[in-house]
């Protein structure tokens, strides 16, 4: 194995970021036509692409669930995505692994109850990918759902924490996932900021994951913003397409 290289030189990381600098977030909701709804995210050097089908019959049927509607969530990861992928093509142990996550994050804030004997189904497609894949799905499929009109109990917002070279550092990319000393994906329900998503690589004190907390907890609050404009812009394009017919332009 070589040496571990320096992540962190006066303070900045290898991209340039300070440690509490999230990388730069495009989200553009209803990017797909034919889906219900759909979301294209670029995080950094992750391109994202998620959409939403639903509610629809639920095939197979033995899936079926009489009193609610049942979320399925697929994650994978294009063999062109990275790298480490290899060529791979379909799910592997980590999607399927990362599938199921997000698939209890939707769960618990979708109001399944609504729509019994259906299927919602949640695909998120990688494109690229530069670290923190699941909490960048995460994220772009809530706003795909909501871009499909799922009633929902909030938008969820996700964000990872790393350590790196003994520092907390937010938003961690590729290198430093695979360097860092831990990771800590976190996924918050915008509102009254319930935790729908916490799991830890590596090891924190007590001190560094409260520290963590309040870091993911105050940048969800900027991903929030731009997943709310991201669904703004396609209703006030729509509002302005509806006004213009209604005045024959």
């Amino acid at each position: 194995m070589g040496e571990k290289p320096k992540l962190i030189v006066n303070g900045v990381r290898t991209d340039g970021r300070k440690p509490g600098d999230l990388r730069s977030l495009k989200i553009t909701a209803g990017f797909l036509h034919r889906a219900d709804g759909s979301a294209y995210l670029e995080w950094g050097e992750n391109k994202i692409l998620a959409a939403v089908y639903g509610p629809r019959e639920c095939v197979p049927r033995h899936d079926m669930n009489p009193y609610k509607a049942c979320v399925r969530c697929r994650y994978v990861m294009a063999p062109f995505a990275s790298l480490e992928e290899h060529g791979r093509s379909g799910p592997s142990r980590r999607s399927i692994e990362l599938s199921k996550v997000i698939r209890e994050v939707f769960e618990n804030v979708v109001l399944s109850e609504q729509f019994p004997k259906t299927a919602i189904d949640v695909y998120i497609e990688v494109l690229q990918a530069d670290g923190g894949t699941r909490c960048a799905g995460i994220t772009a499929a809530s706003v795909a759902l909501a871009n499909a009109g799922i009633p929902m109990k909030d938008l969820v917002s996700a964000v990872a924490v790393g350590k790196v070279d003994g520092e907390l550092v937010l938003d961690c990319n590729k290198i430093e996932d695979n360097h860092g000393e831990s990771d800590v994906p976190i996924a918050f329900a915008a509102r009254n900021k319930d935790v729908l998503l916490f799991q830890m690589d590596g090891l924190l004190s007590k001190q560094e994951l409260g520290k963590a907390f309040e870091m993911a907890e105050a940048a969800s609050e900027y991903i929030h913003e731009v997943q709310v404009n991201a669904l703004k812009e396609v209703y006030e394009k729509k509002k302005a397409e509806i006004e213009g017919e209604n005045n024959g332009v």
